[in-house]
């Protein structure tokens, strides 16, 4: 089926254009694929199919599907009371000894269904709807067994089969050490490389394998194991890095072709250079940053000097970042780390898709590119960056398909 959307302000993002702003633009696409985006030609009408569905726009702003490239959408049960007992005064080393931090999210996770986990996942999904998400990336983590994983997975999998949203999946195990393996990492690495990794790639429900390298969770070392065993499955890689020290993670995945590292505060001077030679996304997670009231900032200004594509995302978990809004994430950008609105806007549409390793399906309004779009009541690209909590959304595209926002939300 032929759609064509006329009469809008197309933002396409293009990477040699900036934000190329075309007004009084027009979309055509066919087959869930755009087939023309640019300037509305005086004669359109007699190029297109008669039987196509025309959506006048009427002068919407019309950007990049968004994409948010780093979440932990799926999990059980929720760390409010920590927060609170945290505002009071209590040390987390004391929560952690009672049982809380992780390892209570993993306890609940271990304990839900697929059908909860589902459920429960969707409700978070929502908000990140109606920021203009078309595209989002989850990640296992909370399960820390093999069945576990794979549970989380298969619902990130279904998650997936909405028409309205796409879903690129992590496999996460290497995400925290499980209380049967205290004091024995090698040995759970050794489960996560001989046992989980292949069983995910078997079942075809990773598209990435990522890895918590960081003194309280594994080791460089540990971590080039995991990445090596994922390779061998065919499988992307990207690292969790220097968001507590710097322990040369970021360096270490650039070098074995990881698409993005994430966080980064504590990246040094070699590993911007490292993620500059390979070209490596720095994924940005300002909610977590804001959450724990973190004060050492990733070097933005070297990231920008040696030409490292930034994205950032929301990092949507139940510990340090529970925050299901993408847009906020591009104020605290702004606000935090002094991105401009055009970087946070390529953060999250052309640069987040590079991270996921999907360059050539979205993240830009251009020939041949899926179909994903936002439509935005908005005057300016700027704007979406500017305010939070107004509803600027219109309606989302995916494949060519047009969901519209609900009024009353």
């Amino acid at each position: 089926m032929e759609r064509i959307l006329t009469n809008l302000k197309l933002v396409t993002m293009e990477p040699e254009h900036g934000y190329q702003i075309i007004d009084n633009a027009m979309v055509i696409i066919r087959q869930g694929k755009i087939s023309y985006a640019g300037p509305q030609q005086a004669n359109w009408q007699d190029t297109v199919d008669s039987q196509a569905d025309i959506v006048d726009c009427k002068q919407a702003m019309v950007t990049p599907g968004l994409i948010d490239c780093h979440t932990h959408l799926v999990f059980a049960g929720n760390r409010a009371n920590e927060f609170e007992q945290r505002l009071n005064g209590v040390p987390y080393e004391d929560i952690a000894k009672a049982g809380g931090g992780i390892l209570s999210t993993v306890r609940a996770t271990r304990a839900a269904t697929e059908d909860e986990l589902f459920a429960l996942a969707s409700e978070r999904l929502a908000g990140l709807k109606r920021d203009g998400v078309t595209t989002i990336e989850i990640k296992s983590g909370y399960g820390l067994t093999t069945e576990d994983e794979l549970k989380m997975l298969r619902v990130a999998r279904r998650i997936g089969e909405q028409a309205d949203i796409k879903v690129s999946t992590t496999l996460l195990a290497a995400h925290a050490l499980p209380p049967e393996y205290a004091g024995r990492s090698d040995d759970y690495i050794t489960l996560v490389c001989d046992e989980i990794i292949p069983a995910a790639a078997k079942e075809n429900l990773a598209d990435s394998v990522d890895v918590f390298c960081e003194g309280i969770g594994f080791s460089t070392a540990q971590s080039a194991r995991v990445f090596a065993a994922a390779k061998a499955h065919g499988l992307m890689i990207k690292g969790h890095t220097e968001q507590l020290s710097n322990l040369g993670g970021s360096a270490l995945a650039a070098s074995m072709g990881a698409t993005s590292v994430d966080h980064i505060e504590y990246l040094d001077e070699a590993g911007v250079e490292a993620l500059a030679a390979h070209n490596t996304v720095a994924t940005l997670l300002p909610g977590a940053f804001y959450f724990l009231r973190e004060t050492q900032q990733p070097p933005i200004t070297q990231l920008r000097e040696k030409g490292v594509p930034m994205a950032i995302s929301t990092d949507f978990n139940p510990g340090t970042s529970p925050i299901a809004s993408l847009r906020t994430m591009m104020n605290m950008a702004c606000t935090f780390f002094r991105l401009t609105p055009e970087e946070c806007l390529r953060g999250v549409t052309a640069h987040a898709a590079q991270a996921l390793g999907l360059s050539e399906q979205c993240g830009q309004i251009r020939t041949g590119m899926a179909a994903d779009l936002a439509l935005w009541n908005l005057d300016s690209p700027a704007e979406l960056s500017y305010r939070m909590g107004v509803p600027d959304l219109i309606a989302r595209v995916v494949d060519g398909n047009v969901f519209y926002q609900p009024k009353n939300q």
